[in-house]
Parts: structure tokens; sequence; C-alpha cells
């Protein structure tokens, strides 16, 4: 095929004088972040803009909303937790991540495939031919009574019969129902280790059933 050249294609400047520079690029990414100078959005709305902050730890979001928000106060970034308005919970590449109780219905669903394959690549062989239909349904109703550790969860499971490896079976417990970390932890000034409840149960809010990865990716862009 022979080699077309721009050169001698009227529209080719037109073409290329859309194309962003590095820079232009480097900026764009910066701007969307909130990483160019402080935003008057609020905690909420800063949190939905950005899809949701890395969690893993408890005192990132406090970090990364001070450096993105004017005049943040981490103290109701720890009322929206104690509220039921921001949840922490297992998201995207299977690590904890703060996000609205809004979103957490919506992105939950669309990362279920990917949490799955990960625990499957760690516990797989581990879980001792346990059902994820039957422990789903054991996990709500253990969590229906009582916040309850990881630990505490798979040795309860267990005991139910539900495979041999409280490990492995406290594991799927959180992968295979979305379930959030409860207050106090995560809350500014406060401690807590981490005991979950399930999503649903916890915020009122029922799991999207389609949910549409085409919105979530254009408003992460």
């Amino acid at each position: 095929m022979a080699h077309r050249d721009h050169r001698d294609d009227p529209q080719a400047g037109r073409l290329t004088d859309q194309v962003l520079t590095r820079r232009a690029l480097n900026r764009a990414l910066l701007a969307r972040q909130l990483l160019l100078g402080r935003s008057e959005l609020s905690v909420g709305g800063a949190i939905e803009h950005l899809v949701g902050l890395q969690a893993q730890a408890t005192l990132p979001p406090y970090v990364g909303l001070w450096s993105r928000i004017a005049g943040f106060d981490p103290d109701e970034l720890g009322r929206m937790l104690a509220n039921r308005k921001v949840v922490r919970l297992t998201l995207m590449r299977g690590t904890v991540h703060l996000v609205t109780a809004r979103d957490a219905r919506v992105l939950r669903p669309l990362v279920q495939n990917v949490v799955e394959r990960s625990h499957k690549g760690a516990f797989g062989r581990r879980m001792g031919g346990a059902k994820p239909e039957k422990l789903a349904a054991a996990v709500e109703e253990l969590l229906a009574v009582e916040p309850l550790g990881a630990r505490e969860l798979g040795r309860r499971l267990v005991a139910l019969g539900i495979g041999d490896d409280p490990e492995a079976i406290g594991n799927a417990a959180r992968i295979y129902v979305p379930l959030v970390q409860v207050p106090p932890r995560g809350v500014w000034g406060a401690s807590g280790r981490a005991l979950y409840a399930t999503l649903e149960g916890w915020t009122g809010r029922q799991l999207r059933k389609r949910p549409s990865i085409d919105n979530v990716v254009l408003r992460y862009l």
C-alpha cells in the first residue's frame, strides 16, 4: 500500500491543530484531578467528581481532599461516614476506596468480576468447595445481627459448615457480598478495627442491576 503524504492533504493541518501537546494533556489531567488549585466543590461533590479515593489506609482520603478542596474540614468527612453518606469498601483494583453511598451502588457491580478473579487467584484452592450463593446468604444473615470483622466472620461461616479455612472464607465474604467498613473506622480523630456490614443494609440503597460502564468512564475522564 502506498504511503499517504499528509502534506498533500488539505485537512491535515486542521487535524494537527486539534492534537493536544504533552503539556496540555498533563495540565488537563491535573485539572480533572483537582490538583491545579483547590476547588470550591463540597466534600461529597469532590468525591464523586474523582469517582472515589484510595482508602486502603484511613488517612489518605483526608490528605487527598485537603489537597483539593478549599477550606476542607476533616470532621465533615468523618460526619459523612457516620451518617452513611460516604462508605469505605472494596472496589477498584480490589482495594478499599472511599465513595459516596450513591456511587457505591453503581461501582461495586462494575468491579465484581475483577474482585472475584483476585480472590480466586489467592484463595481459590482454599475455599473447601464453599458455594458463593450459600456463603452470601449466610453472610447477610450474620451481619443483619451485628457488624463483624473478617476473621470472626470467617470462623462463624466455617462453624456453619461453609468451607474449612476461616481466612479464605472471611475474605470470600467481602468478595461475594458487598461489605462496607463501618465507623468509627476511617473517622477523623477516632480509631477502630475493620468491622463489616452489608452495603445495602448499611446505606439502605440497593445495588444497580445494570450500571453503565460508559457513563462511569466518561465521568472519570
